[in-house]
Formats: structure tokens, C-alpha cells, sequence
């Protein structure tokens, strides 16, 4: 039976829109040391599937995603993209920062439609479909509003416009909805959730909020407190969809499984806690 389950794991992870297999990354510190961020992890995230990933600050979450991305070379295992393995930058990935990445003297309009300029789309056809995409994520009447004259949930819809527009197979999210306020992280989370059911594609997704990762994910993996973090656990949410962020928050069922990974997150959070102050939790 562990031998067939064993091979179910390996045919999911070669056909997973992202598989991250034994992954170590290992960083060459200035004083002439290393630093191991993370140690032999195993990950996957299915095509359509929706994975958040949480854990102490500082345990590798973003380490991971940049794995995924193609920014970082893991020190030894593989990454595997929509069952090939990944070398360079992955260029079937969207990835929405934490922090804005728009260009102050571009218009929402042009910070948008720039996204197109790599695949040589006319002008004309990426000034269109960015006028579409912004519609879609309700800035229909700021298309000429420079990033200075735009809130910060504003702001974030034309960054998740620029990604979406290219039409990725899959998004790397890095706590994107982290610098709002807790009203614009519902209603950009409601907003990502209604374009994401459209498609559903592949979503590797990076926060702190455990409210916020059941909240929107299919799974939720936890990670262990750094150095050399490790998966402590992965765990199914199975709260139907369509989902509105404000009301799932109210079900039982919600907070049931927000009791069982809070049992893992809270061990892994006081241990990186007392490591920050020099104690030893062993």
C-alpha cells in the first residue's frame, strides 16, 4: 500500500503545474559562512489548484516562491514547471509582489498594457485588452490615473491587471494584499477569487494571515521555523466555492480547520520567536 501511494505522490508531482522535489537552497554569507533557508522539501501544487503557504517570518515562504519562479537555483533538487523540469526564469509564471511594482510616470492604462510589449502585441491591441483587464478589476474610470493619484488597494489591482493580462498558467503570489487594510485585503481577495474561478489557474500563494490562506486556498501548507525550514504540514480545506471572504470567516467549519493548523503554525511562531531572543525551546 506505501509503495503505491508512493508511486500515486511521484505520477501527481510529474504532472503538477509546479513540483518542487528535495528542494535545499543554501546562501554564501558575507563573513564566508552558509546559511541554509530551506532543507529537502517536497511541494506541489496541482494544475487548478489553489495552494497558500504560511509560516513564521523568515522560515523560506518567499524563498520558495523565487524557487518556483526561476530567480533562485535550489543548492541540490529540482523544480518542475507543467511536467518539465525548470531552467532559467519560469515564463509561464505571473508573479505579484508584496510591494508595487509600477512605473510612476506610466498611467494605469500604460503600466498595463506594457506587460504586452515582450510578446509583440501591436500597440493598439495591448491598449485594448489593458482597457478590458482594467475593466475586469473595476478601474473602468482610472485608466489615465497615475500611480500617485491611486489608493493602495487601487494600486494592486493594476498590478494583478499587468500579471493577468499576459494569461500565465500560473500565479506566484507574494503576500500581495499584505500592506492593506483589512477591509481592501477582503475585497481584493473576493476579486482575485472571482477572476481566478474564471479559469482556475495554478496559485502559489505566500502570506502570514492564516485567516486570510483558508480563507482562499484548496490547501494549506505549513512551514517550519529557520534555519534549514522543512514542511510540517499540508492540509486540505475543503470549504465549498464560490466563496466571499467575509462570511466564510463565520462558519464552523472554517474555524475548526483554522484550530487544526493553528496547533502546527503556533509551535513553529514560538519557536522562531524564541530563536529571534537567543532561547533554546528544545
Amino acid at each position: 500500500m506505501q509503495e503505491a501511494a508512493a508511486v500515486a505522490d511521484t505520477r501527481a508531482a510529474a504532472s503538477a503545474a509546479i513540483a518542487l522535489s528535495g528542494i535545499d537552497i543554501t546562501f554564501n554569507l558575507k563573513d564566508g559562512g552558509r546559511y541554509q533557508a530551506v532543507k529537502d522539501i517536497s511541494v506541489s501544487v496541482a494544475d487548478g489548484e489553489f495552494v497558500a503557504v504560511v509560516g513564521p517570518t523568515g522560515c523560506g515562504k518567499s524563498t520558495l516562491l523565487n524557487a518556483a519562479a526561476g530567480l533562485l537555483r535550489p543548492s541540490a533538487g529540482a523544480v518542475g514547471i507543467l511536467g518539465e523540469p525548470l531552467s532559467g526564469l519560469n515564463l509561464r509564471a505571473g508573479y505579484l509582489f508584496q510591494l508595487d511594482a509600477l512605473m510612476p510616470w506610466k498611467t494605469a492604462l500604460q503600466n498595463v498594457s506594457v506587460a504586452l510589449e515582450p510578446q509583440g502585441v501591436p500597440a493598439r491591441e495591448a491598449e485594448e485588452r489593458a482597457r478590458e483587464w482594467l475593466a475586469r478589476v473595476g478601474l473602468r474610470a482610472f485608466t489615465d490615473r497615475y500611480p500617485h493619484m491611486l489608493s493602495g488597494g487601487q494600486k494592486k489591482r493594476v498590478a494583478l491587471a499587468q500579471v493577468l493580462i499576459r494569461n500565465p498558467k500560473i500565479l506566484l503570489m507574494d503576500e500581495p494584499f499584505g500592506p492593506l487594510d483589512a477591509q481592501t485585503r477582503q475585497i481584493m481577495g473576493n476579486l482575485l477569487l472571482d477572476l481566478w474561478s474564471k479559469d482556475r489557474k495554478a496559485v502559489m500563494f505566500v502570506t502570514h494571515d492564516l485567516e486570510e490562506a483558508i480563507s482562499l486556498s484548496d490547501r494549506v501548507v505549513v512551514m517550519s521555523a529557520g534555519p534549514a525550514a522543512t514542511i510540517v504540514g499540508d492540509y486540505r480545506v475543503s470549504l465549498k466555492r464560490p466563496r466571499d471572504i467575509a462570511d466564510i470567516r463565520l462558519d464552523r467549519d472554517f474555524h475548526e480547520i483554522h484550530r487544526q493548523i493553528w496547533q502546527t503554525l503556533k509551535v513553529e511562531v514560538q519557536r522562531a520567536y524564541a530563536a529571534g531572543e537567543g532561547r533554546d525551546m528544545a
